[in-house]
């Protein structure tokens, strides 16, 4: 019984149900949506309201695609000048190298100089050949390996290989005793392959007389990454160290490479000066200019569909 009068309660009362602030009677048809009930005759409001919203992202997906197509344009105008600064500048700046190599070599061809006593005024002569005349001290050699002959035409031909075809030997370091400035530097007397290392192997090239001798100044050595680290007790040199070759010899920290003329028959071959400066500008042309031609191509072919779509 109370059942059957709850049920006729539920028929005859209305009730009220408050989503939002829409006021909904049972009696009436209701839509179920995500954002709640409307009522039938809400329905030409939300087609209504509903065509504007699409309106509106429509617009502003076009908005959004002719943004990324402005973008993309601008880019792909930046990046093709962009890489073709950047070549001609690597052409500048390889054409400046070329300039300092070619000094670099006068220098170690001109006249000699006296060589000056002042440490300074060293320091500001390198690759400048000077000349000195004293005698040396065989019993101090200092061995600088594994090194190759200076061949710059073979080193042009080979430039780029993994291997080369260079016989490998050493370069021997000799305490010179300037007899005329009253110290002892250090000379590098030349080359000699790996069979010749050993002073009894070349006994004829060892002179104790006093020599006129005519050197390119050296500055010291940083160790490059890889190359491994002197052994000073074995006499085993891999760069060039002033500071440590001058405390085992007992010399000043002055350094010459022993030019080629003043080679000694049966000794060590002089002219061992590698005018060593990095020069890779061209590849980095070649490729800052390729970049630039596949970028423009790129850009051309935007271009081109932009004005097939229009």
């Amino acid at each position: 019984m109370s059942s059957f009068r709850l049920m006729l309660m539920f028929s005859h009362n209305t009730f009220k149900i408050i989503r939002g602030s829409i006021l909904i009677s049972p009696k009436r048809t209701l839509f179920v949506t995500r954002q709640g009930l409307f009522r039938r005759q809400d329905a030409p409001v939300l087609r209504c309201n509903l065509s504007r919203f699409i309106k509106r992202s429509s617009s502003t997906v076009a908005g959004t695609e002719k943004g990324e197509d402005s973008f993309l344009k601008w880019l792909l105008l930046l990046i093709p000048a962009t890489t073709f600064g950047l070549g001609t500048w690597q052409l500048k700046r390889r054409e400046w190298k070329l300039e300092l190599i070619r000094d670099l070599q006068s220098l170690t061809t001109s006249e000699p100089i006296p060589l000056p006593i002042d440490s300074m005024e060293i320091k500001q002569l390198e690759y400048r050949r000077v000349k000195v005349r004293g005698r040396f001290d065989h019993s101090k050699e200092l061995y600088v390996l594994p090194r190759s002959p200076v061949d710059p035409e073979r080193e042009a031909r080979e430039a780029g290989r993994i291997s080369s075809s260079a016989e490998s030997g050493a370069n021997v370091i000799t305490p010179f005793y300037c007899t005329d400035l009253g110290i002892t530097i250090l000379v590098n007397r030349g080359y000699v392959p790996k069979a010749k290392i050993r002073p009894e192997t070349r006994m004829k090239g060892q002179v104790t007389e006093d020599v006129d001798l005519v050197g390119v100044v050296r500055l010291t050595e940083q160790r490059k990454p890889f190359v491994p680290q002197n052994n000073v007790k074995a006499n085993s040199w891999h760069y060039r160290d002033l500071e440590a070759m001058a405390n085992v010899t007992g010399a000043e920290e002055i350094f010459i490479d022993s030019v080629f003329e003043c080679t000694i028959p049966g000794g060590p071959i002089g002219g061992q000066t590698r005018v060593a400066l990095r020069n890779e500008h061209m590849q980095y042309v070649i490729t800052w200019f390729v970049k630039h031609i596949f970028t423009h191509s790129l850009s051309c072919l935007k271009t081109c569909l932009t004005c097939l779509d229009c």
